[in-house]
């Protein structure tokens, strides 16, 4: 099935890389298809709409036109999700910087790629990804908003240097030279022919099935949903303090962070699906952040220092936080908000922090409540869901 070449890659580890090359496929490598080489038509296209649960405190998942999710999609997008062809040495995949087990991060500071490469920003949760996607925004994907859909952002990862150091033409004659994939292939997108597997329909596949990956089963959610279930009495005072004057009260004290992480009953995402300059970095000017984040993308001085708001859903599985993660625990970045004002924070650091006069007054107390309540966001029954899990550690993964 395979051409081997020596290719010499300097990974700053002083290693040699023995990698495969395709070549064009044969027939007995592409598995149960027609007699002409190449040729999918024989095998049966019956496109089935996938069936999104409908989960309390969550609304109906918005998708493209041009991608509605099938059940062939959907199992296509899992089996690439966990596949390392994607890698350039076959030794990660994308689950490698996103774990079922820590909702879908990698519990280290910044993401890890081929040869133990360090990347410059942490590996965000997919869980409830899908919801990051706002019509008609060019910033909606990754901490600094480079990409608009899921569908650009899942190619990113591996041509990245310090991520999967592939490129998507090699990635393509791997999985054309599969015994499976042109079969999953045809499946998902009713293509006739091998050539007509594309790393767009690749991209199409990954992120059909990264919007099904939707939470929303946490104390909170009970203590919302389901009667005479309710969180602990930390967690409801931090939840009071979470949202502050948002309840309308002028006697309600306010930790200023349902604003940028803001959610409804009936759509608890946690985050406003915006960017904000949260202070972490002390500058005086929009020249001097070490990452410029959305003004990196933008070219807008304005923008520099600006990043994602994540949603705080399972949150507390994963640590470290922030773009860089800088931070280890809950407890360091409520003291980032409660021990710094905005003073030397940058010319651009977010209103709701600059105009917080209550945040530095927080007491001990009210700081283990608000961790009580993040920690009531946390949902485990994701962690050995089958259908999100590695296929390839199956009995017969390639079953049908």
């Amino acid at each position: 099935m395979f051409k081997k070449s020596l290719l010499y890659l300097s990974l700053g580890l002083g290693s040699l890389l023995l990698l495969e090359t395709a070549c064009d496929p044969k027939p007995e490598d592409i598995g149960p298809i027609s007699p002409t080489v190449g040729s999918l038509d024989s095998i049966p296209y019956n496109p089935v709409a996938y069936d999104y649960p409908e989960i309390n405190g969550l609304p109906a998942m918005e998708e493209p036109s041009d991608n509605r999710a099938t059940e062939a999609g959907v199992k296509l997008g899992r089996y690439l999700f966990y596949e390392k062809a994607l890698s350039i040495d076959h030794s990660i995949s994308c689950s490698s910087c996103h774990q079922q087990d820590k909702a879908f991060t990698d519990g280290s500071a910044v993401g890890i790629g081929v040869g133990g490469a360090l990347g410059t920003r942490n590996s965000m949760s997919l869980i409830n990804v899908g919801y990051n996607w706002k019509q008609n925004s060019q910033h909606n994907f990754n901490w600094d908003g480079k990409f608009a859909s899921l569908e650009e952002q899942v190619l990113s990862p591996v041509e990245h240097p310090l991520e999967m150091m592939n490129n998507w033409e090699e990635v393509m004659q791997r999985l054309k030279a599969h015994e499976h994939y042109p079969r999953m292939f045809r499946q998902a997108f009713g293509i006739d022919h091998i050539d007509e597997m594309t790393k767009e329909l690749a991209g199409k596949a990954l992120a059909q099935f990264l919007r099904t990956l939707n939470s929303a089963d946490s104390e909170y959610d009970r203590d919302e949903w389901v009667p005479f279930e309710y969180m602990s009495e930390a967690a409801q005072r931090g939840k009071l303090l979470f949202l502050g004057d948002a309840l309308g009260s002028a006697s309600t004290k306010d930790a200023e962070c349902a604003h940028c992480h803001s959610f409804t009953r009936d759509a608890a995402i946690f985050a406003r699906n915006s960017f904000s300059n949260n202070a972490i970095d002390s500058v005086n000017s929009f020249t001097e952040f070490n990452d410029n984040g959305l003004g990196g993308i933008t070219g807008s001085v304005v923008d520099n220092g600006r990043f994602r708001e994540v949603s705080l859903r399972n949150v507390g599985l994963t640590a470290p936080y922030m773009h860089d993660g800088r931070f280890a625990t809950l407890e360091e970045v409520l003291d980032h908000y409660t021990d710094h004002t905005s003073a030397g924070r940058g010319p651009n650091v977010a209103n709701e922090l600059s105009t917080a006069p209550e945040l530095p007054h927080l007491t001990s107390q009210e700081k283990q409540d608000l961790v009580a309540f993040l920690h009531a966001l946390t949902d485990t029954s994701y962690v050995n869901k089958a259908e999100w899990a590695d296929p390839f550690l199956q009995v017969d993964p390639w079953a049908e």
